[in-house]
């Protein structure tokens, strides 16, 4: 089956989190991604551990399917006209250097778009290529900390929260992917590629949607709320006799129907909560009475309830309950693949999904350097001797081919 973006290919100069996601989005989406790496260690991420599985961290493993591993020495002119030579033929050059670090290479994106005028080039960077912050490194906690969203995370009388995945690299690799497509199908009919300036702040502060809208409105900053939303009430985490679960009385009609759920229909009769925005203002007095109600019965009971009358409800979930969820598995989210050393590696797939049957076969997150000879013999056209010159200099690592086994998705 063709997807979306076979026959395009992406130079993937990124490592650790924001970029890996980003060209693993676009290898789900049939992009053939060449993952340029380190000779000697390759993607930091492959160190991030315990857990190991066949030399291969846990970490890596999540975020690097469907790629080819090309492990090339940057700091050899040898290994940069290499790169070089391969933008040439790519559609996207990707990377997450520090601002400036594709200029001292001899990689600027300038200098790449001369020789590839259709190239497409995309800069991942912790604040943005421009801006009084744009040399500072960035990572998931401090940008976490620095967009404003651990400060609405959490409890209200406790420390400002992070969210509990690296959401800031995540999001920024999502909106990464967005901006390439968009710039791919603009080159479409216009012949010419651009750059892609990706800040992950700028993806993370976007994340702020009504919380900034609140500010902007009432010039007051919003503080934390827990597990309650700003301006819906019921609307958070409550505990059952037995444990947590989620309730969102999301409008008026949800309110009565909830009411009934939890047999109280003098609450429903009250002209005080008849309204949402009555329910926002009297949530002090109006959340004690909910929570004492589902504290009476246990989690199941109310889910059957409220499953029943339609009223949006949610367990409270393991990471291991999530693996496992029939909800997902039925819908193909949970895939398997052989690897050379690590055995079978699950991935969580992409949430992508097509209206033909969805077949796509899925390649291992690959061993350093496992594609290094294909890659520089197919796309450049290198004698073998050259390349076992350039293995036996450092400038690049080969090793023996590993087979490459696929899986059916589907």
């Amino acid at each position: 089956m063709m997807r979306p973006l076979n026959g395009t290919l992406v130079l993937d100069l990124t490592r650790v989190v924001s970029g890996p996601f980003c060209t693993m989005l676009l290898g789900d989406l049939g992009a053939d991604i060449i993952k340029i790496e380190e000779p000697v260690n390759g993607d930091d991420s492959r160190a991030f551990g315990p857990p190991f599985s066949g030399g291969q961290s846990a970490y890596f493993l999540s975020v690097n399917r469907n790629k080819r591993s090309c492990a090339v020495n940057l700091k050899s002119p040898e290994g940069v006209q290499l790169i070089r030579r391969l933008a040439q033929k790519a559609d996207v050059i990707i990377d997450n250097f520090r601002p400036g670090t594709m200029d001292r290479l001899g990689l600027s994106y300038e200098q790449l778009r001369a020789d590839n005028s259709r190239l497409i080039s995309c800069s991942v960077t912790g604040f943005g290529r421009t801006g009084i912050d744009a040399d500072r490194p960035g990572y998931d906690l401090i940008i976490q900390g620095e967009s404003g969203m651990m400060d609405i995370t959490g409890d209200p009388n406790g420390l400002p929260t992070k969210v509990g995945t690296s959401i800031a690299d995540l999001v920024t690799g999502q909106y990464a992917s967005q901006a390439i497509m968009a710039a791919l199908l603009e080159r479409n009919s216009t012949g010419m590629g651009h750059h892609v300036d990706i800040s992950m702040l700028d993806c993370m502060a976007s994340l702020l949607t009504f919380n900034a809208g609140i500010y902007f409105t009432t010039g007051e900053s919003p503080g934390r709320k827990g597990n309650a939303h700003p301006t819906i009430a019921p609307y958070q985490t409550f505990e059952a006799a037995d444990g947590w679960l989620n309730i969102g009385v999301a409008n008026d009609k949800f309110w009565l129907l909830f009411c009934d759920v939890i047999e109280r229909p003098d609450l429903a009769s009250e002209p005080r909560y008849a309204k949402a925005i009555d329910r926002v203002r009297l949530r002090e007095e109006l959340i004690p009475i909910v929570s004492r109600e589902i504290a009476r019965q246990p989690r199941q009971h109310w889910i059957k309830r409220l499953r029943e009358a339609g009223v949006p409800y949610g367990d409270i979930r393991s990471v291991k309950e999530v693996c496992e969820a029939e909800q997902l598995t039925t819908r193909n989210m949970v895939i398997d693949m052989p690897h050379p050393t690590a055995g079978t590696v699950k991935n969580l797939l992409s949430p992508f999904r097509f209206d033909v049957e969805d077949e796509h076969e899925h390649s291992p997150p690959p061993l350093l350097g496992q594609h290094t000879f294909d890659i520089l013999k197919y796309h450049l056209g290198l004698p073998d001797a050259d390349i076992t010159a350039l293995n036996n200099s450092g400038v690049i690592k080969t090793m023996a081919p590993a087979p490459q086994e696929k899986v059916n998705h589907g």
